[in-house]
């Protein structure tokens, strides 16, 4: 893996998982049941200088959010895996072009939204169609849940031969155990760098 201070910056994208209303917002999905974590909720402000950073180096921003397709009667299909895990979701929740389903307002607006159906950002979606297109090689990755779809990402550009590097605080899950020992899982597949590194990496960058 090539080290992220020799990244071409212009050629480098920030993508984000899942930081979407109807993760965070107290209107939004899981906030309605009472899901919700302190350090996923600081998220999206930590992360928001770090895109206003390498969009100033050419650099792209792609906001990558979890979709419920709806059936013809607008009823989710839901994974029963997901649903066992999550009984409250309903009807209209992560639905296409929903409040829930959009970017938080910390956050938005992204250069390029993906919609994903499972876990992992590259799963059955257009987001390598997008990175040849635009000309991207280099991800920063963060958002949630760690465990989740930050690792199954992380892993599915490891297995492209895309470099990456996880944002450690930038990042986060329901449980900080949890997401201390997926961050050390993880080593082996990308760079792991706070934010506030990351920050002076791309302010200080020629």
């Amino acid at each position: 893996m090539n080290e992220p201070q020799t990244w071409n910056l212009a050629r480098t994208a920030l993508l984000t998982i899942d930081l979407q209303n109807d993760f965070l917002h107290p209107d939004g999905a899981y906030g309605r049941a009472g899901q919700r974590a302190d350090s996923i909720a600081a998220l999206p402000a930590r992360i928001a200088p770090l895109v206003k950073a390498l969009r100033k180096h050419g650099g792209h921003y792609i906001s990558a959010q979890f979709t419920l397709v709806p059936d013809a009667s607008g009823e989710p299909l839901i994974a029963p895996h997901l649903k066992k895990l999550r009984p409250f979701l309903t009807k209209g929740d992560f639905a296409p072009g929903s409040f829930g389903n959009t970017l938080v307002d910390e956050l938005y607006p992204a250069d390029f939204v993906i919609e994903k159906v499972a876990y992992s950002a590259f799963y059955q979606t257009r987001l390598e169609y997008i990175m040849r297109a635009v000309g991207i090689d280099t991800l920063i990755v963060g958002g949630i849940v760690t465990n989740g779809g930050v690792a199954s990402t992380l892993r599915d550009a490891h297995l492209r031969n895309i470099d990456t590097v996880l944002l450690t605080d930038g990042s986060a899950a329901f449980n900080e155990e949890v997401h201390q020992a997926t961050l050390l899982s993880l080593a082996t597949v990308t760079g792991r760098m706070p934010c506030e590194d990351v920050l002076a990496w791309l302010e200080n960058a020629s």
